[in-house]
């Protein structure tokens, strides 16, 4: 099974519409493919700068890792010089904080990872989840 453009912009679309607050920032939403390919992205309006590409270091990093981003950056904790080498010779394409979340077909296998940007890596995550869970996907570490 490959990840269509369709179940990319449900992604989008439901991680956007999840309720934050008010004043809540402005998010960047990338999903890649399982070869690391975009297939859609998003960026509300007021998105800053770098949001766009720290979704798709978040996205990309979990793929390349084979994790989420949230364990990723559990062991970057106990292995700083090991994680702050692989940032180096990815040319940044991985960040160390939640948000960048594998995108599982239902029998298991990863199909690509959708990466969030904008607010709390909680929330960012969060945002994440409920826009694979709405696209009948599922995601995360194996099970």
């Amino acid at each position: 099974m490959t990840l269509t453009l369709a179940q990319a912009r449900t992604i989008i679309d439901t991680a956007l519409a999840q309720p934050r607050g008010d004043n809540a920032p402005a998010l960047a939403v990338v999903v890649l493919d399982a070869g690391a390919h975009p297939v859609a992205f998003a960026r509300q309006d007021g998105a800053s700068l770098f949001r766009f590409d720290i979704a798709r270091a978040k996205a990309t990093g979990a793929l390349g890792m084979g994790a989420d981003t949230r364990v990723i950056a559990g062991r970057a904790a106990n292995k700083p010089a090991f994680f702050q080498s692989v940032v180096a010779v990815t040319g940044g394409q991985l960040a160390l904080s939640p948000g960048g979340v594998l995108i599982r077909e239902l029998e298991g296998a990863v199909i690509g990872a959708v990466g969030i940007s904008g607010d709390t890596g909680d929330c960012d995550e969060a945002c994440a989840i409920a826009g694979i869970l709405a696209a009948g996907l599922t995601y995360g570490d194996a099970k």
